[in-house]
């Protein structure tokens, strides 16, 4: 858990400029820098970064974030990673509220010592696939190309017992079975892959080897040999081909997940290269959150047989509580007896593609496999797809996506929406509460909340100036507003920036509404004055609004019994406060 003081401190020190510049050609334009959005693919620069704001913000695809959220996107890393990363740029060292244990201390001294060890090993077996004919027939018959092979770094493990001893030559050295490359039983040694073509495995940013996959040349088992869990790798977090996958991914939107290497590298050979794999393990919600940080539509690819749709079935499970309602899901079912490196080959580019844009939608995936489990003609099989659909649906989180699908339920149940939501046990969740008749906040009322939110984001020092009082809780806004003025009460309002309240809402029900105020901001230059003003008077028309409607209560209270004096006094003094608060707003003055 790193703390919120430490994280306020970093973002107060980075300069999301020189952050961004090292990845971005980025050119001065105004109060601003401009760039190609390193998101999407773009001829006309879109991508501004506030060097006063410390944000980014891409017009065209909508990108937005601070210097963390820059290095997590744009260099696939982890939150911890990217603040580890963000803290080594300026100096300062990540606290760690729970301290390492020994173990842990150790492994993380070592891990230097462990990368080179599987670099050198990638460039043995690079070398040792040169020298074996069999090997590179092998990846001739399969349609590799040499210049796909150098690309991957693949390479061919010998059929020898101790053949890395010809590069380790102290071949006991313990990091040999702690990278997983040996294996070590009754006092025996011996190369953990033999006679099999290596294809290395790289960490996110393809800057270092963390395992290794091997395939065996022939008809022997395992088809697949993975290296073992390792300080360097956890295959429940990592995917095959990412580094050389990364810029296609950007480019184009879209990343496809396939089950095998040689998958990856064949439609990477023909033009679609956008393709990662799982590393010989189901689909886990790291790899999927992974994914959807880096592109806007995830694509899940599997054999159209048994197994594949059972494994397809799997990754939905893991992916229903993580998908957005901003991105799309697919599940693509290749017709029986291919597989990604066949069909491409056979078929092409452009006819595999089509496939891929054509893949069925999540939702869709979803409702069909639950229809084909009931007869939906009788009264019985409708109740159990009620009952099948509902642990789908509670563990959706996005509410747009919940919503649509409990409606679609609902119709092919033949019920309403109000008795889905009950059965379902959705009734009273976030997004699908029956509005009750509230009174709807005037357009202005919204439009000055809106405008309150632009000039505390602008200047988070002014916080502590809003009368939360004023505030309509109905809105998005004023929740915002309220939270950004309890964070300034907690430390010092001077110091929360605009990077840091990303920080603060990262993840929340309020980010989308935070990102939409400092996309507004983004060329609003307000001094600490100028806000204070811009507020007072946001202020004066909440209260001329509040003051509207206590007039109209009181003429309703005098209407109802005109022989109340009291209510008849009230009315007449705050008639007269609301007139003069309504001269002052025209007078442009917020005080008497």
């Amino acid at each position: 858990m790193i703390p919120d003081s430490f994280k306020q401190d970093l973002l107060n020190r980075v300069d999301i400029v020189d952050v961004v510049s090292r990845c971005v050609q980025l050119k001065k334009g105004g109060a601003n820098f401009q760039g190609l959005c390193p998101f999407h693919s773009e001829k006309t620069p879109s991508f501004t970064v506030s060097p006063a704001k410390q944000f980014y913000h891409c017009f065209g695809c909508g990108a937005h974030g601070n210097a963390i959220g820059f290095l997590m996107a744009y260099s696939s890393l982890g939150y911890v990673d990217a603040v580890k990363e963000l803290a080594a740029s300026v100096g300062l060292q990540v606290p760690d509220e729970r301290p390492r244990t020994p173990e842990e201390a150790a492994r993380k001294e070592r891990e230097p010592d462990l990368y080179a060890v599987m670099g050198k090993a990638m460039d043995f077996y690079r070398a040792e696939l040169k020298k074996s004919p069999r090997a590179i027939d092998y990846l001739k018959g399969r349609g590799v190309a040499g210049e796909i092979a150098a690309r991957f770094g693949i390479g061919y493990a010998p059929d020898g017992w101790q053949g890395l001893k010809e590069i380790f030559q102290d071949y006991s050295d313990s990091s040999l079975v702690e990278c997983g490359l040996v294996i070590e039983s009754e006092g025996k040694r011996y190369d953990r892959f033999r006679d099999r073509v290596m294809f290395p495995i790289f960490n996110s940013r393809g800057n270092a080897v963390i395992g290794f996959g091997g395939r065996v040349l022939d008809s022997g088992e395992p088809k697949y040999l993975n290296s073992p869990e390792t300080p360097l790798f956890q295959k429940g977090r990592e995917v095959y081909g990412l580094a050389r996958a990364i810029d296609a991914i950007r480019s184009g939107g879209r990343v496809l997940v396939v089950e095998g290497y040689m998958d990856v590298v064949a439609l990477a050979q023909f033009g679609v290269g956008y393709a990662v794999a799982t590393l010989g393990t189901a689909t886990t919600p790291v790899h999927v959150a992974k994914l959807l940080r880096l592109a806007d539509e995830v694509v899940f690819c599997f054999d159209g047989d048994a197994a594949g749709r059972k494994a397809a079935w799997r990754a939905l499970e893991v992916s229903l509580p993580l998908a957005p309602d901003n991105k799309k899901m697919r599940f693509l079912f290749l017709p029986e007896g291919e597989d990604p490196d066949t069909y491409v080959r056979r078929h092409g580019k452009q006819a595999f593609e089509k496939m891929v844009q054509e893949a069925q939608l999540m939702s869709e995936f979803l409702v069909g496999e639950l229809r084909s489990q009931s007869d939906l003609g009788t009264a019985e099989g409708r109740s159990q797809f009620l009952v099948a659909a509902r642990p789908h649906l509670q563990k959706i989180a996005a509410p747009g996506l919940r919503l649509q699908l409990v409606k679609e339920v609902a119709r092919i149940g033949e019920v309403t929406q109000e008795e889905a939501e009950r059965l379902l046990g959705l009734q009273g969740e976030s997004g699908y509460r029956k509005p009750a008749p509230a009174r709807a906040p005037a357009a202005i009322i919204a439009a000055t909340e809106s405008q309150l939110l632009r000039c505390i984001v602008a200047r988070p020092d002014c916080a502590g100036r809003v009368d939360l009082s004023l505030l309509n809780p109905e809105l998005s806004e004023s929740r915002l507003l309220a939270m950004i003025s309890r964070l300034s009460e907690k430390g010092k309002s001077e110091e929360i920036s605009q990077s840091y309240l990303i920080e603060v809402f990262r993840g929340s029900e309020h980010e989308a509404t935070l990102h939409a105020a400092q996309r507004h901001v983004l060329d609003l230059d307000l001094n600490r004055e100028e806000a204070e003003g811009e507020i007072a008077m946001c202020l004066l028309t909440l209260r001329i609004h509040r003051a509207n409607k206590e007039v109209e209560s009181l003429k309703q209270a005098v209407v109802r019994d005109p022989r109340d004096r009291d209510s008849q006094v009230l009315l007449q003094a705050k008639v007269q406060e609301l007139t003069q608060m309504k001269r002052m707003r025209s007078e442009g003055r917020a005080t008497p």
